[in-house]
């Protein structure tokens, strides 16, 4: 990659910066990057920066021939704080008894084929990571702890618990008096001075107050000491645990429950106890130094004054022997359209979701096209068309090699990786046309082919499969997003009444129309024609430039056909219309 490449593009810095590290660690060992997913619920589009951002810069580590390894610590082991609004098969009711369990021993939603609440949600953001190109180690940290894997490192901070509590108390005020992380979302990363936010920055914000609640969590603190170990209860199996003494001779834990049970157990030895989790300011720095991990990003709400990733440099370094990674802040992601969407806050849609509606590489380029301190929205809207197309005019400047070094370098993360290409559709037509078409059709294929093999009459379609399988994308998008009132759905019959009351020009305008369908029967030809039939009739030339006289007479004409064909005032682009219409059945509405 050239200087200037790496200059615009931010992943090609990151790498830099990483690779660097990793040679003053002097390790010897691949390059570690990583994410942190918490399976409390349908894991979401926001959360998907998380993940994103430290695989481009691994995809650009291993581009480089350089070993690297990208890990998922599912944080399956952390107590179910409550219960996610909107999701099917769940109870609210019902599944508040299980608050303050792990959530890898809640029971999954009912008809789950899962065998609990934490392997229900990872399912589907591990098949969206596997179809995105995303390849990891992935970690449950319920089996780390309940195999003792952590042992030495829970024991180690147990007996330097007042080493941890003493930096602990050192950020403890800032953190009372610094503004909310949640809060200040909207001033660090999306608001402009002095204005109010966009409907788009709103949604981003919005996305960003859920927040990813292990930030929220206590650090361990309490009446009867510091500990920074809790144990889940060997008879509710909840956390609502307080530990009331520790004896670092013997390791014996003695621990009440809030359901009145008492018990004392012992961390150490191969039968140590292993029901319960060090509190996650301590905990994420300890998995900092024993996977050895160089790069990990994380969001506003763990990088505020005495929050987890503040307090964790000094812990990692002073208590488990290790160094923070290089993790820069990143801002949050919103979502437009997320009404539609079924999610844990009964609108944030996930992965699964998005690629539903959109290609891979689409959805890899709007996490690759933006700096980290970028906050940027995925519209799943009527957004999504507008999209398409600024995604199909890069590809169209990186095949001609116009396109920039950043847009270039963001392109290329989208469609393959340092191991594979990512699947394309061989002919990409615009996604409004085959929205439209899948539209007009009701999903129709053998329609939708007689429409689409009459788009380009020199280089006609004879089957589905080289629009695929962008064509599959927008039919669904149509199938979800689109009501079924605002459905376009042509006129069973001729408007007579209306038909007969039209006045000298609109007749005249729709003759005009009617004798040029043959000629230009294609969607480059029936374009030309619509935008000229009011010049035409007009005694305009065909290359006459815009103007306010001109617009107002094609929108009155537009609005004339498509009252004509649809019985509305709008509808999807006329040329697009009367392709799927037919000649025949247009001539017969529009009274030919």
């Amino acid at each position: 990659m050239s200087s200037s490449t790496a200059e615009a593009d931010w992943v090609s810095r990151l790498a830099d910066e990483v690779i660097a590290e990793a040679g003053q660690r002097g390790t010897g060992k691949p390059v570690v990057v990583a994410s942190g997913l918490s399976p409390s619920g349908p894991i979401h589009l926001g959360n998907m920066r998380e993940v994103m951002m430290p695989h481009f810069v691994a995809d650009e580590i291993r581009r480089r021939g350089v070993a690297c390894e990208h890990i998922i610590s599912w944080d399956d082991f952390d107590r179910f704080r409550k219960v996610p609004f909107g999701v099917e098969g769940v109870d609210p009711d019902t599944w508040a008894q299980y608050i303050g369990m792990p959530l890898s021993s809640v029971p999954a939603p009912a008809g789950s084929p899962y065998p609990n609440w934490a392997e229900h949600f990872k399912a589907p953001m591990a098949a969206a990571l596997d179809r995105l190109g995303v390849p990891y180690r992935g970690i449950s940290q319920t089996e780390m702890y309940t195999s003792g894997a952590y042992r030495e490192q829970i024991l180690l901070a147990m007996a330097e618990r007042q080493r941890i509590d003493a930096v602990l108390a050192r950020y403890r005020t800032k953190a009372k008096t610094s503004p909310d992380p949640e809060a200040a979302v909207a001033d660090r990363t999306l608001r402009k001075p002095g204005k109010a936010l966009s409907a788009e920055e709103q949604a981003a914000a919005d996305v960003a107050a859920e927040g990813s609640g292990a930030a929220a969590e206590d650090d361990g603190a309490g009446g009867a000491g510091y500990f920074p170990y809790r144990p889940y209860c060997s008879v509710c199996g909840k956390d609502f645990t307080t530990v009331t003494a520790y004896d670092d001779a013997t390791t014996a834990l003695t621990y009440d429950c809030a359901c009145g049970h008492t018990e004392t157990v012992r961390l150490s030895g191969p039968d140590g106890h292993t029901r319960g989790k060090l509190v996650w300011k301590v905990d994420w720095p300890m998995r900092w130094a024993y996977e050895g991990v160089v790069f990990e990003p994380s969001g506003v709400d763990h990088q505020s004054p005495g929050s987890s990733f503040v307090v964790g440099e000094p812990l990692v370094a002073e208590i488990f022997g290790g160094k923070r990674p290089i993790g820069p802040m990143y801002a949050f992601v919103g979502i437009l359209g997320m009404a539609k969407m079924s999610s844990s806050k009964g609108g944030v849609p996930t992965a699964a979701d998005a690629l539903r509606l959109m290609e891979e590489p689409l959805l890899r380029w709007l996490y690759a096209r933006r700096k980290p301190n970028q906050s940027f929205v995925i519209a799943l809207d009527q957004e999504i068309q507008r999209l398409y197309d600024e995604w199909d005019a890069l590809e169209r400047r990186v095949a001609e090699g116009t396109a920039g070094d950043a847009d270039t370098a963001a392109h290329s993360r989208a469609v393959r990786t340092a191991e594979r290409e990512l699947p394309r559709t061989p002919r990409p037509l615009p996604y409004r046309t085959l929205a439209s078409v899948a539209d007009i059709t009701t999903g129709d294929e053998a329609q939708m082919l007689r429409i689409l093999s009459e788009l380009d009459p020199a280089d006609p379609l004879s089957s589905l499969d080289p629009v695929r399988p962008r064509l599959d994308r927008a039919a669904t998008w149509v199938q979800t997003q689109v009501p079924a009132d605002q459905r376009t759905r042509l006129l069973a019959e001729p408007d007579t009444e209306r038909l007969s009351g039209l006045d000298e020009t609109q007749r005249k305008s729709l003759d005009i129309l009617l004798d040029g369908l043959g000629e230009h029967w294609s969607l480059d030809g029936l374009t030309t024609l619509v935008y000229a039939v009011p010049k035409l009739q007009a005694g305009w030339d065909l290359d006459a430039k815009p103007t306010p006289e001109l617009k107002a007479a094609q929108r009155e004409f537009f609005v004339l056909v498509y009252e004509l064909l649809l019985g509305t005032d709008t509808g999807p682009r006329l040329p697009t219309l009367l392709l799927a219409a037919g000649p025949e059945r247009v001539r017969t509405l529009l009274g030919g």
